[in-house]
């Protein structure tokens, strides 16, 4: 028994030396990967083992060829242990970026929905306010002059239609992301859908001011479900008209390039801040603070919920295309790339 405990202390001695280096090799390495953590842990433990054996084997005398013997064979199994580790370490290592990654994206989920719930409740209330005071003077003949009678029902139903369009855009967000969307993909004329668009759309131009273009030729055909690039194409456009300030220009152009076709929208609204970009298809983003929202007197282009781009992202990714933007002079630049018919 006594010889056994003095093997075990020759075995201590090393392994405690190599133990203290390695404690403070780690404490030096406390910024580096999950990767360099896990490798040094082994390394040390390997290591504590080598000098232990290495130790005791000296001690008792044994002669070269069987130290020699003996020594080969931890270094075989040292190799092995840290090959191994490094191999799991690295999956580790990414493991926890990976975890990391998700738990920040589930907190920017979770915060672009308390976001949406703001901004909706904020959309409701206030057009909903406005419709009771006008229902209840409607009511009460507060006002019963036919001009001002004409005009509250006017604003009733502008107020009206744009809760309507508020609670499409939820309707169609919920859709995308509980993906419940089913396209019917089929070659769609780019230049149709653009002209449909732009008619909607030149009424609120004109009401701003600003020039709305688009060329007479030269769109490519897509491969799209029809309704939901038409709504593609028309967030985009009351997009580019809301954050142009009066006398600017929305410019509509397409074209194709390799197996995809690119629409673009255009727009002179003076550009966006480099830090927003990466947030602009986020729910509930509106970036108000980077560009100034046209404000026409008809009402029809006050504060949307914030979820007009989010849905273009949805809708184009749902077709395996891919929409961003980017500054240009003077403005930003949307552009969509959406595969050709035949290239599915």
């Amino acid at each position: 028994m006594g010889e056994l405990a003095l093997i075990f202390a020759f075995a201590l001695g090393p392994a405690l030396g190599v133990g203290a280096f390695g404690a403070l090799a780690l404490r030096l390495l406390r910024g580096r990967s999950v990767t360099v953590h896990i490798v040094t842990l082994l390394v040390i433990a390997v290591t504590a083992m080598v000098a232990a054996v290495a130790m005791v084997a000296d001690q008792m005398f044994l002669s070269p060829h069987d130290r020699n013997v003996v020594l080969i064979t931890v270094a075989a199994a040292a190799l092995v242990v840290l090959t191994v580790g490094w191999l799991f370490g690295r999956r580790l290592a990414a493991a926890a970026v990976w975890a990391d990654q998700a738990r920040q994206r589930e907190r920017q989920i979770e915060q672009g929905r308390r976001d949406l719930v703001a901004w909706v409740s904020h959309d409701l209330r206030t057009p909903l306010a406005g419709l009771r005071a006008m229902a209840e003077a409607l009511e009460d003949r507060v006002v019963d002059d036919p001009a001002t009678v004409s005009e509250y029902h006017r604003r009733i139903r502008v107020e009206t239609d744009r809760m309507t369009r508020l609670v499409d855009d939820l309707f169609e967000l919920s859709r995308i992301n509980a993906g419940a969307l089913r396209l019917t993909l089929s070659a769609v004329p780019l230049g149709d859908v653009v002209s449909d668009a732009v008619a909607s759309t030149a009424p609120l131009a004109a009401a701003c001011r600003i020039r709305l273009l688009a060329p007479d030729s030269g769109w490519p055909t897509v491969l799209a479900s029809e309704p939901e690039l038409a709504r593609v194409v028309g967030n985009l456009l009351l997009n580019a008209v809301r954050y142009t300030p009066s006398e600017g220009t929305v410019r509509v152009e397409a074209g194709t390039e390799a197996n995809c076709a690119w629409l673009a929208v255009a727009d002179t609204c003076g550009g966006i801040p480099e830090a927003d970009l990466p947030r602009v298809f986020e729910v509930a983003f509106r970036g108000e603070r980077a560009r100034t929202p046209c404000r026409p007197s008809t009402g029809e282009l006050a504060s949307s919920g914030g979820l007009g781009l989010a849905i273009v992202r949805g809708l184009v990714e749902a077709h395996g295309g891919r929409v961003q933007v980017r500054n240009t002079t003077g403005g930003c630049r949307f552009e969509v790339r959406l595969p050709l018919p035949g290239t599915a």
